[in-house]
């Protein structure tokens, strides 16, 4: 960002001649960052010189240290190029200030394919090591929203060494999320929370209301392990104590690219009062329950419990279950 300040100098380019459909772009593009054009007076071949130039449009956009290119490459660069494309995607469907709404989540989608790099390395399974062992064909529009939806032609290296034929397929573009089962060990019991959710809804499910653990999107640059405390304190209002990775997991890896890194949060419920809670900014109505581990299990027995992440993260408590009591 560039800020105003006594005796202070920054150096750019003037670009002349822009033209008004060139200005229009240049505006949806910085408004979905969340700057906006001034006037400002510049120094171009020794001339006083009007010129627009893009600053900060909202007051918590502060100064940091010194912009350095090679850091904000390293840091931010790739994702800051890719959330630059999905925003000018949007320009014929959203508004510069919707886009900026959104910019924080195509970010987050860019920075889970940094995480996904990081990934653990193969034992068994195939890599693709090799240029060409996957080759993407005709990406189509497809629906660009919040979440994505792409349609692509594809062929593959098949086992045998043989190429496939070209395919279509559909691949629903989704995020990073965290996930964290606050659990006591001194007491044995665990919090869950219960909300409306959408799948089952239109599912005509006449129990849309689902029991899940904590859970929200990896913000760009965020560790999940951070996100999931955030999330504690945001959805029941915990201050988590000890985090214990879980699994990460792909949630249906047939069509979708979400992935749950989970957690297991050991905290002190014995003096906790269940609540609503949830954001509001966020449209969220969140009930949490406090309930001891066995109720829990029985509830998967029953099929009350039937969020697949939640199942697959009592069941690795279950196998952790006496350690944990133990070292309590």
């Amino acid at each position: 960002m560039i800020e105003q300040a006594a005796g202070l100098a920054a150096h750019g380019v003037l670009l002349d001649g822009v033209t008004e459909d060139e200005e229009e772009r240049l505006r949806y593009y910085e408004g979905a960052f969340s700057y906006h054009l001034s006037e400002v007076s510049v120094i171009s071949d020794g001339d006083d010189v009007t010129a627009l130039c893009f600053y900060p449009m909202s007051s918590e956009q502060v100064r940091g240290a010194d912009w350095v290119l090679d850091d904000w490459v390293h840091g931010w660069g790739e994702m800051a190029v890719g959330a630059a494309r999905d925003v000018m995607a949007r320009r014929a469907r959203y508004d510069a200030e919707t886009a900026a709404s959104l910019r924080p989540f195509l970010m987050a989608r860019h920075w889970s394919r940094r995480l996904a790099r990081e990934g653990v390395g193969p034992t068994m399974q195939r890599y693709m090591a090799r240029d060409g062992d996957v080759a993407l064909h005709d990406r189509a529009e497809g629906y660009k929203g919040f979440f994505e939806l792409a349609e692509f032609q594809f062929d593959h290296r098949r086992f045998d060494g043989t190429r496939s034929p070209r395919v279509t397929r559909e691949a629903f573009l989704a995020f990073d999320a965290a996930l964290v089962l606050p659990y006591d060990p001194v007491t044995d019991h665990i919090l869950l929370i219960e909300q409306l959710r959408f799948g089952p809804l239109w599912r005509d499910d006449p129990q849309p209301w689902v029991f899940e653990p904590i859970a929200g999107l990896v913000d760009a640059g965020e560790d999940p392990a951070d996100t999931a405390r955030r999330e504690a304190m945001e959805e029941s209002g915990l201050r988590l104590g000890t985090l214990e990775p879980m699994v990460q997991v792909y949630a249906s890896p047939g069509y979708s690219t979400e992935f749950f890194h989970c957690f297991l949060g050991v905290v002190d419920l014995s003096e906790f009062s269940a609540s609503s809670s949830g954001l509001a900014s966020e449209h969220e109505d969140i009930r949490s329950h406090v309930m001891p581990f066995d109720q829990a299990m029985a509830l998967v027995q029953s099929g009350e419990i039937n969020a697949g992440p939640l199942i697959m993260m009592l069941y690795w408590l279950a196998a952790e279950r006496s350690r944990l009591r133990t070292a309590a």
